[in-house]
């Protein structure tokens, strides 16, 4: 059989269920727990202070017309308040009766207790700052960065496969934490959106939160200046699923670290899903604690490359496709082949394209993206040449390029010769005579033989296999 203040209080949640949606019902009034019922009065405890804050500044008119509802016209409400966390001595309770506050004509001055005495006293709320409010509402996701707009490829297929898996189930796949890192505008972040905008379509009673750690240790300095760190804490510690971008800020912060490790423990361990990015593999981050790195591994740590030329086709038609524009696709391919650094910029350099052809009022043509692009960015358009292949190929086997010229019959100069006419024949526009001309002085027949043995070894040597691949991606970017 219940208690009485138990079934109160589910009748009471049954009517504050009926006027909010199911997120704020399942933040701020899930966690409460009924204590007791005396004299008319509903004890009910709350996790901290700033929850204590939340339910006065928010919905302090439904709880009261909710308890009056059921208690009567005599009908009270009392806050216990259990602190308990890492920067508490001891738990202890502090009660609080419902609109026990003074007025204030600051908006961002709340009125917290004094732990030390019970007393109330004006201190600033540090969760009242740029951001936080927006946080627990809209969780800073940009909707533009979904599944449906991150373009696949061999470069990034491990990390979103990883990522929608993630997104489907959060905290019940073996990726928790699942940590994405690449170099800079590879699509780190967009791929971190996507896995906060997939859960909270999928489970719409999630709690979901992207932060910047730029952010994240802003808001922790708050706290601490205003001594409310447990609120800070707490905070963190009912996300449901928690997404920190760029964590190499982290660095030399000790502080912010300590309470990092602590807000990771506690989400591990409930279960909830953690996705953490960086410019750098957890193995080569500088400035971090051995304890912290040791949990990036707990999971799977998934890399963004720079896409291959047919992705960044695919990203370009993407984005003329959204923007429901035209392009010829000879000049899709030209900004493709001679932007290959970062998706960013590949995005930069078509829009800068669209403003020339709209502000110029002139028609889209690969003569126009030629005069753009040698304007956008300096030294990246070039011509892959035959004796750019051959300084490529000996270099990765470590050999000089006066090699390949000479008359040798080394197996390993002979492979690298072969390799240098496959290249060659591959991504120049010079007849098979010129390219025996240039290795080796060898003529046409030599050429085709080179080129037919190393597809040949392609087909049937794995190891030999990724050399190729691996000189491939060296010639184009």
């Amino acid at each position: 059989m219940k208690d009485l203040h138990a079934e109160v209080w589910e009748n009471c949640l049954k009517v504050i269920r009926d006027n909010l949606n199911y997120q704020s019902f399942k933040t701020w009034f899930a966690p409460i727990k009924p204590i007791k019922l005396e004299n008319n009065i509903l004890t009910i405890q709350v996790p901290s202070q700033f929850f204590y804050e939340w339910l006065e500044e928010h919905y302090i008119t439904l709880l009261k017309k909710t308890i009056r509802n059921e208690l009567g016209p005599t009908g009270r409400l009392e806050y216990s308040i259990v602190m308990e966390g890492s920067y508490a001595n001891d738990p202890y309770t502090i009660k609080m009766p419902a609109s026990n506050r003074k007025a204030t004509n600051n908006p961002a001055v709340a009125m917290p207790i004094d732990l030390k005495n019970g007393n109330a006293k004006e201190i600033p709320n540090p969760f009242i700052i740029p951001g936080l409010k927006k946080i627990q509402v809209h969780s800073q996701l940009n909707e533009s960065y979904s599944f449906d707009n991150f373009i696949e490829g061999d470069c990034n297929r491990l990390a979103r496969s990883a990522g929608y898996a993630v997104a489907c189930n959060p905290g019940k796949t073996a990726f928790n934490p699942l940590f994405i890192y690449s170099a800079v505008g590879l699509g780190k972040t967009h791929l971190s959106h996507a896995i906060g905008l997939q859960v909270k379509n999928s489970f719409p009673e999630k709690t979901v939160l992207y932060v910047a750690t730029e952010q994240f240790i802003q808001q922790f300095i708050d706290a601490v200046r205003n001594n409310n760190q447990n609120d800070f804490l707490h905070f963190y510690q009912m996300i449901d699923v928690l997404i920190i971008d760029d964590i190499q800020w982290l660095s030399g912060k000790e502080k912010t670290q300590d309470v990092f490790f602590h807000i990771f423990n506690h989400l591990h361990q409930k279960g909830k899903q953690l996705v953490i990015t960086s410019d750098k593999a957890p193995v080569e981050l500088k400035g971090l604690e051995p304890r912290l790195l040791s949990r990036f591994k707990w999971g799977l740590a998934a890399d963004l490359q720079v896409p291959d030329l047919e992705t960044r086709i695919a990203i370009l038609k993407k984005r003329i496709y959204k923007d429901g524009i035209a392009m010829p696709d000879d000049v899709l391919e030209y900004l493709a082949y001679s932007i290959t650094t970062n998706v960013r910029e590949l995005e930069g350099a078509l829009i800068s394209l669209m403003a020339q052809s709209s502000l110029n009022k002139k028609a889209i043509t690969i003569e126009l993206a030629k005069q753009m692009i040698d304007k956008f960015v300096k030294n990246t358009a070039r011509e892959i040449s035959i004796d750019f292949i051959q300084k490529i190929v000996c270099d990765y086997f470590g050999i000089p390029v006066d090699s390949i010229n000479s008359k040798t019959r080394k197996r390993d100069i002979v492979q690298a010769r072969q390799l240098a006419m496959y290249f060659s024949k591959k991504h120049t526009k010079s007849s098979l005579a010129a390219i025996g001309l240039v290795c080796g002085n060898k003529d046409h027949a030599t050429v085709l033989h080179a080129c037919r043995t190393v597809n040949n070894l392609i087909e049937t040597d794995k190891q030999f296999r990724l050399y190729v691949e691996e000189i491939e991606k060296r010639i184009k970017f």
